[in-house]
């Protein structure tokens, strides 16, 4: 690692293709990529409190860092981590140093051989709930500083959430019904968006699959003043449903690029595979695909580039697949006047019911909530309820289920920033992950963001002279789900070891006949679950590689 002094007290070590750059701005150090907003809109109404410059800041600034605020004698007096989330901040005491870092490098670990467990009840939660994944660690000892958030030092003192989902959420409550703005703001943040981490150094390549996120970021990319993309990528699978070429094609055309398509690799699912992509603070939920990720890194790197711009995190912040949740969310503002609206008739028409079937849910709803979104249960044993799906339903209430949805949504795409095969080598990029697009997204009423009914509906609308009609009213979507059962299925035994005899069943989070019940070559073609599992067994690899960093996984 390359080591640099910050100051008396404190020194920065960096490593990797694109090692962080370090900018100093007010009072605070700040590592990593840090973009001025183009137009910030800076808070109004906040208290007058001790962090006003720093809500300031997270308003004028945005990018993939964190910083550091130094106080009397160069002592650290204060950690940020910008509101993306997109790079890790995980602080902890030892021996009368303070170590914050965005990864744990084996040696480290090893040299410290910090006194840290594994919290097995917060690891079961996870395993349920997506969204705590980005926030609190399942290890017992150091601290994590969550994306927007500002942690005083000592680390015993309590943090203060600066930005929130929820805040730019409450905006999208009051805000008109007014197409040609509302694509005019979305537009605009998404370029900003592409631009700037576009215009960051490394020589850039981008990912476009066939669907519309990535076919969004490609024409945005293609119409950024002074951006160059060495290559253009498309992974094609196998089965019709993930085989996109042919909207590829129509892609191509109208931007007038050329795609190296590549099959979709697969390769066995290895132990070695899995223990390295989840050395992490956390589970490597983005490195599940490791064959496919070691594929596109040789690809990349052997056209000279090495950072990736990918359209992913659009199903979430853009919305689609939605149901009826639209309908419910117009209905808590708007009650039974809903029904003589075209938003009430296009969400009727979109998911197929009358419109007295919708205001039936939507009274449903507001009578008796539903349950949050959770991960496939069959093989997990009972849990209580957890800090999201409590979060999950405060946001239901306030705002209904399509923007809390919308809100969980972006609380997890923090996790697609997380390392995996492909990031020890290439810098990838996700502009619909990024703070502009966040924003813009969270403050657009739901019935908006899925104009005319159709998913993802303003996002079209806003793009609709860019991108060919093949893909603006394209009704299907590539599904890769195929792709990943053929990986269980080829793997199944070695997954039945893993999963079956494995740690998560020694600790009592997950119960072996269920896991037994599902890994049969029947039930998988039948129910599926593949996610859940290829999850369970990224959290599997994630406690047997921390038990033995932290040499204390018993003699099995």
């Amino acid at each position: 690692m390359t080591v640099a002094p910050l100051n008396a007290t404190t020194a920065i070590a960096t490593a990797g293709a694109h090692p962080p750059q370090v900018r100093r701005i007010g009072g605070w150090v700040l590592i990593g990529d840090v973009l001025d907003r183009r137009n910030p809109v800076l808070p109004d109404g906040e208290p007058d409190t001790d962090w006003g410059y720093e809500r300031k800041m997270f308003a004028r600034l945005w990018g993939r860092f964190i910083g550091i605020r130094f106080g009397p004698h160069d002592r650290l007096d204060a950690l940020l981590r910008d509101p993306s989330g997109a790079m890790d901040c995980v602080a902890w005491t030892q021996d009368g140093l303070t170590f914050v870092a965005s990864a744990p490098p084996d040696w480290l670990i090893d040299a410290l051989r910090p006194n840290w467990s594994i919290n097995v009840g917060r690891v079961a939660a996870a395993l349920r709930s997506p969204q705590l994944v980005p926030g609190d660690l399942l290890l017992d000892g150091p601290r994590a500083v969550a994306p927007g958030e500002v942690q005083p030092m000592p680390l015993d003192r309590p943090a203060v959430r600066l930005w929130k989902a929820a805040t730019f959420a409450r905006a999208s409550l009051d805000a008109p019904l007014r197409v040609e703005p509302a694509a005019q703001q979305l537009r605009a943040a998404i370029e900003e968006a592409v631009e700037g981490l576009g215009g960051l150094p490394g020589v850039l390549a981008a990912e476009v699959s066939g669907g519309l996120d990535s076919s969004i970021v490609g024409a945005a990319l293609v119409a950024a003043p002074g951006l160059e993309v060495q290559t253009w990528l498309n992974a094609y699978g196998a089965t019709p449903e993930s085989d996109e070429r042919f909207w590829v094609e129509a892609l191509a055309q109208r931007l007038n690029i050329t795609p190296l398509r590549i099959a979709h690799a697969s390769a066995p699912l290895s132990g070695e595979t899995l223990d390295r992509t989840n050395r992490g603070f956390r589970p490597g939920l983005a490195a599940l695909d490791a064959a496919h990720d070691r594929e596109w890194r040789r690809q990349i790197e052997g056209v000279g580039a090495d950072a990736l711009m990918t359209g992913k995190g659009g199903d979430s912040v853009l919305m689609q697949n939605t149901g009826g949740d639209v309908f419910t969310d117009l209905w808590m503002r708007r009650g039974w006047g809903i029904l003589l609206s075209r938003e009430g008739r296009d969400q009727a028409i979109a998911v197929e019911k009358s419109l007295w079937t919708l205001a039936r849910e939507a009274r449903r709803f507001v009578r008796e909530g539903a349950a949050p979104p959770t991960r496939d249960d069959s093989f997990l044993l009972h849990l209580e309820d957890t800090p999201a799906m409590a979060a999950w339903r405060h946001n239901s209430a306030a705002f209904g289920p399509a923007k809390a949805g919308q809100i969980s949504g972006v609380i997890d795409n923090v996790t697609r920033h997380g390392p995996s095969l492909l990031t020890e080598g290439v810098d990838v990029r996700h502009p619909l992950c990024a703070q502009p697009v966040v924003e813009a997204c969270l403050s657009t009423p739901s019935a908006l963001l899925v104009l005319n009914g159709r998913d993802r509906g303003l996002a079209r609308h806003a793009f609709r002279d860019r991108l060919p009609p093949e893909i603006l009213h394209r009704r299907s979507k590539g599904d890769m789900s195929r792709l990943y059962g053929k990986i269980i299925l080829d793997n199944i035994e070695r997954l039945r070891e893993w999963l079956i005899h494995g740690r998560l069943v020694d600790l009592g989070v997950i119960d072996p006949a269920g896991v037994d019940q599902l890994l049969q070559r029947e039930t998988l073609i039948w129910r599926g679950r593949y996610a859940a599992l290829l999850t369970a067994a990224a959290f599997e690899g994630w406690i047997r590689a921390w038990e033995r960093r932290l040499a204390s996984a018993p003699s099995r």
